[in-house]
């Protein structure tokens, strides 16, 4: 692949960076990420990764745009109130830059779908907003050997970290399964700072892009925690679980299955974790 005069220009600033150049701005047109959830988190993902030039951007939602989104969901917009997401987001990417080839799928990641859509993509940004969806998404991405990052935010709080599926700590190595439903509040009844989204949405974004270019040191065996109040970034260290039901020695979860009825939301580990992603 060549770049064309006005890729050049478009992608200047990326070029003139040594770490990433012309081969490297030709990596990423070649690269392919799939977005899961196209709310809080997925929305700067999704921005940043358009303009960045992502040459294959796959975007998963089956809701529609809602009022109460508009806070933190910086992809849409008060026009698209009843649009499907999915229709909504690929929109202002495709606006952003036409280079981006973009796959819409207005529909819930399933077990049935899942291992389908998953493996046509070299990295998944995880931007669920339930707890069945998010150990979907680790258990699917175990089982294509696809790298994802995990992000979730709640009130103040995000946290993030990046897993290579079978080499690194993953998602059930820390927390083995969901919560008991109601067991936390949901982002309705707690609250969330609406520009902590775009903070850690970002962060997973610059996750996907240094993951295509093969540079610099990814958030692996690691959780980042940030407090916005305290404006405080944290690294808390992690390791694969021998014991883990899905990559330890002995695993108890050895094909994908749908976890049971969605629950918003996740303060564990202290009542610091925060496990909500949000959609």
């Amino acid at each position: 692949m060549s770049l064309t005069e006005e890729q050049i220009e478009r992608y200047s600033r990326h070029i003139i960076l040594p770490e990433v150049g012309g081969k490297g701005q030709e990596k990423l047109l070649a690269g392919k990420v799939l977005i899961v959830g196209a709310g809080g988190l997925g929305s700067p993902a999704a921005l940043y990764l358009a303009a960045a030039g992502v040459g294959t951007i796959g975007l998963i939602d089956a809701d529609a745009v809602d009022l109460s989104n508009l806070q933190r969901q910086i992809i849409h917009a008060t026009p698209d109130l009843g649009r499907p997401k999915v229709e909504s987001a690929t929109g202002k990417m495709r606006a952003i830059n036409p280079d981006v080839a973009l796959n819409g799928y207005p529909e819930r990641l399933t077990a049935a779908n899942a291992l389908t859509i998953l493996k046509d993509y070299d990295f998944v940004i995880d931007g669920t907003d339930n707890f069945a969806s998010k150990f979907l998404v680790a258990d699917a991405c175990h089982f294509t050997r696809r790298p994802y990052s995990h992000a979730g935010i709640l009130r103040f709080d995000g946290q993030t970290m990046t897993v290579i599926p079978r080499k690194t700590a993953c998602y059930r190595c820390v927390f083995s399964t969901p919560p008991p439903a109601g067991a936390v509040p949901s982002c309705s009844q707690a609250g969330v700072l609406g520009v902590l989204a775009g903070v850690v949405g970002c962060i997973q974004a610059t996750e996907a892009i240094k993951f295509l270019l093969s540079i610099g040191d990814l958030l692996t065996n690691r959780l980042l925690v940030y407090n916005a109040l305290k404006m405080k970034f944290r690294d808390v260290p992690l390791r694969r679980n021998r014991q883990c039901p899905l990559c330890g020695e002995h695993p108890s979860i050895i094909e994908l299955r749908d976890e049971e009825a969605p629950v918003a939301c996740d303060l564990r580990a202290g009542g610091r974790h925060t496990d909500r992603q949000e959609s």
